[in-house]
């Protein structure tokens, strides 16, 4: 579910107690479980039937030890459930060492997402912008190094990837890495932001280039500004642009996208809208969604969305619908 317009978590403040459920707390040593599942009922651009899929059904342990007041070390397993939906084949998700500090930020290493992996505005749950950088970058992978810092007003994020590791072959003879591993490529990205005012603003950057003769390269240059001073009332605006060429071709392309949601008690109301354009022939499009959520529980969400795509591409179907439960802890 990357580089999708996704509903962004509240960003805890860098060296802070991990969330989860608290399975060990003595003598400076945290463990804690998390994890989420989500299952929905839903039909997709390339068929108008309404199946069920499974979404995601992960779980890890976030165990950290104090080395001081201000540092501790920390450690995350990941297991991934369902990499794709209705994916029988369970991996590894997040695996990464961490450095956590109360004032400094923290910085992980190992398999882990980088900073575009948080980029989005809206509460869309399944049909937010489609993609507004590149399917063949590997922001997620393994040889990631991430650094976060975040002090309540002032944030960043600055992420990098090396890519030396040859693909390992999986089920089916699949390759369970990423399809560019051992291409010699590297990926860096980062943001920073400050929140004012009842302002949050963020600029955004991200460059890939895998190295190769007559190889892909993709520079994405990208905006968010959200606004949350009117009670219950969340106004987000992004715009997106990315250099890309690929076989030395230009294939260059723009984004841009409109997000509110409204909560009322358990009911959380969300719309937006986002348009994007391209170099490639017959690739633009807009689509539009509106959704419902209601809160059974505290971290669980059941909901109902449609949504709508225009696109110079032929679909089989353009009208969206989905119903889901998701929960997570």
């Amino acid at each position: 579910m990357k580089k999708t317009l996704l509903a962004l978590a509240v960003l805890a403040a860098a060296g802070s107690a991990q969330a989860g459920i608290e399975l060990y707390n003595q003598d400076g040593v945290t463990v804690n479980l998390k994890g989420d599942i989500e299952i929905t009922y839903q039909n997709s651009t390339s068929s108008a039937s309404m199946s069920q899929q499974i979404e995601d059904a992960d779980f890890g342990f976030d165990v950290r030890y104090a080395i001081n007041d201000q540092v501790s070390f920390g450690a995350m397993w990941e297991f991934n459930g369902s990499d794709t939906n209705n994916e029988e084949w369970t991996k590894n998700g997040d695996n990464y060492v961490a450095l956590y500090t109360a004032d400094f930020g923290s910085i992980k290493l190992g398999r882990l997402c980088t900073a575009i992996d948080d980029i989005g505005i809206g509460n869309d749950y399944q049909f937010g912008i489609d993609a507004f950088f590149s399917s063949d970058t590997f922001e997620c992978q393994d040889e990631a190094v991430r650094y976060d810092y975040d002090n309540g007003m002032f944030y960043a994020t600055l992420g990098y990837v090396q890519n030396k590791i040859d693909g390992k072959v999986g089920k089916n003879n699949a390759n369970d890495n990423a399809q560019n591993q051992g291409s010699e490529g590297d990926y860096i990205d980062g943001y920073v932001g400050v929140r004012v005012a009842g302002f949050d603003l963020k600029a955004i950057v991200a460059d890939y280039d895998d190295d190769q003769a007559n190889g892909t390269s993709n520079t994405l240059f990208g905006a968010e500004v959200a606004y949350g001073a009117i009670e219950n009332l969340n106004l987000s605006v992004g715009y997106y642009t990315v250099d890309r060429t690929e076989a030395n071709a230009n294939q260059d392309n723009d984004t841009w996208a409109l997000a509110a949601d409204y909560t009322m008690g358990k009911w959380n109301f969300g719309t937006g809208y986002s348009d994007s354009s391209s170099d490639v022939a017959n690739t633009d499009s807009s689509r539009w969604f509106v959704n419902a959520g209601y809160a059974l529980a505290p971290s669980t969400t059941a909901y109902v969305e449609f949504a709508g795509v225009d696109s110079d591409e032929t679909l089989n179907n353009d009208n969206l619908a989905a119903v889901g439960v998701k929960a997570s802890f």
